[in-house]
C-alpha cells in the first residue's frame, strides 16, 4: 500500500453491487484519519453497496476521496471532520426515489468540506447540512430524484452550533421536490445563526419548490408548541439561477417573526413555470419576515 493511499479493497470492499461494504469503507476512513498530512481514500471501479455510513473526525490531516466512474453508493454521514474532499470523476450515490430517510450525504460539525463532481439520487435530501458546519463547498453536483440540497433542519435540539459559510455552485437539480432549501424548526430548542450562504449558477429542471426558506418546519402532525424559530438567517445570496419549476410559488421565503431573515438577495434569476395548473401561469412568491433585495433580471417577480 502506498504511503498516504488507502484503497477500500485492501479493507475488504467488493464492488459487485451486492456485498455490504459499510465496514470496509469505515475501516479505510479510520486508518486514513489517523495520519498527518494529506491522505487519499481510493475507490476502484465497481458498484459498492453501503448502508448508512459515518465518517467521523476530527482527523489529523487532509482527507480526499479518489474514485473511478460508475460508483453506486448509499448514504453517508460526515461528522467532526476538519478538512475533507469528495471529488474526482463522477461519484454516484443512489437510493430509490421513494425510500424514506435516505440522505445522500449528511454533513454535521465539520469544517472545510468539499463535495464535487457527484451524481446523487435518493428519497431524501441529496445533500443535507446540519449544525456546526463552517466553510462548505458543493460544486458540480447532479441531484435528482430527491428533496434537493438542504441546510437543516436546524434548531430542534439544545446546544446546536452555527452554520457559517456555504457555497453551492454549478449544480443541476432534476425532478426534485425542492431546489435550494433552508429549514429550521418552529419552537426551536436552541438559538443559533445560519449565515454567509451563496447559491450560484444553479440549473433547475422541473423542480417543485426551487427556492425555499422554511422557518416553520414541522414534518410531523404533532409538533411541540407553535413558538417561532430562534434561528437567525442572514446574508443569503441566490444568483444566476435558471430553469423550470412546477409549484405555483416560485420563491417561498417564510422567516421567523422572532428572528427575521436579513440580507437575502435574489439576483439574475430566470425560472419558468411548467406545472399543470393553467391558472398558475403567473407564478407568485411568498415573503414573510424577510428583508433583502433583488437585482438584475429576476423572473418570476420577487417579493423582496
Amino acid at each position: 500500500m502506498a504511503i498516504g493511499v488507502y484503497n477500500v479493497k485492501d479493507y475488504g470492499a467488493i464492488g459487485d453491487g451486492q456485498t455490504d461494504n459499510t465496514k470496509a469503507f469505515e475501516a479505510a476512513w479510520s486508518a486514513a484519519c489517523t495520519v498527518e498530512g494529506r491522505t487519499t481514500i481510493v475507490i476502484p471501479e465497481g458498484a459498492y453497496l453501503l448502508g448508512p455510513t459515518i465518517f467521523r473526525g476530527p482527523c489529523k490531516g487532509i482527507m480526499e476521496v479518489e474514485d473511478s466512474m460508475d460508483k453506486e453508493l448509499l448514504h453517508g454521514l460526515i461528522t467532526n471532520a476538519k478538512r475533507y474532499s469528495i471529488a474526482n470523476p463522477y461519484r454516484r450515490i443512489s437510493a430509490p426515489g421513494d425510500s424514506p430517510n435516505t440522505d445522500g450525504i449528511h454533513i454535521a460539525d465539520s469544517t472545510n468540506i468539499q463535495v464535487a463532481n457527484s451524481v446523487i439520487g435518493t428519497g431524501d435530501d441529496c445533500i443535507s447540512i446540519g449544525s456546526g458546519c463552517t466553510n462548505l463547498t458543493i460544486f458540480n453536483v447532479l441531484c435528482g430524484p430527491g428533496h434537493g440540497i438542504s441546510v437543516g433542519s436546524l434548531g430542534k435540539n439544545a446546544g446546536e452550533k452555527d452554520v457559517i459559510g456555504l457555497k453551492v455552485m454549478q449544480c443541476n437539480l432534476t425532478g426534485t421536490t425542492n431546489g435550494m432549501r433552508i429549514k429550521t424548526w418552529q419552537s426551536s430548542s436552541s438559538s443559533l445563526k445560519a449565515t454567509d450562504f451563496l447559491f450560484e449558477h444553479i440549473i433547475m429542471n422541473n423542480v417543485y419548490n426551487p427556492i425555499i426558506i422554511d422557518q416553520n418546519y414541522c414534518p410531523n402532525a404533532n409538533c411541540p408548541g407553535k413558538d417561532p424559530s430562534l434561528v437567525k438567517i442572514t446574508d443569503i445570496k441566490y444568483r444566476n439561477i435558471t430553469g423550470t419549476f412546477a409549484s405555483p410559488v416560485a420563491y417561498k421565503l417564510v422567516c421567523s417573526v422572532a428572528a427575521p431573515c436579513e440580507g437575502v438577495e435574489l439576483s439574475d434569476i430566470s425560472l419558468e413555470y411548467n406545472g399543470k395548473d393553467k391558472q398558475a401561469q403567473n407564478a407568485t412568491s411568498i415573503c414573510v419576515n424577510v428583508y433583502g433585495s433583488s437585482n438584475g433580471n429576476v423572473k418570476p417577480d420577487p417579493c423582496i
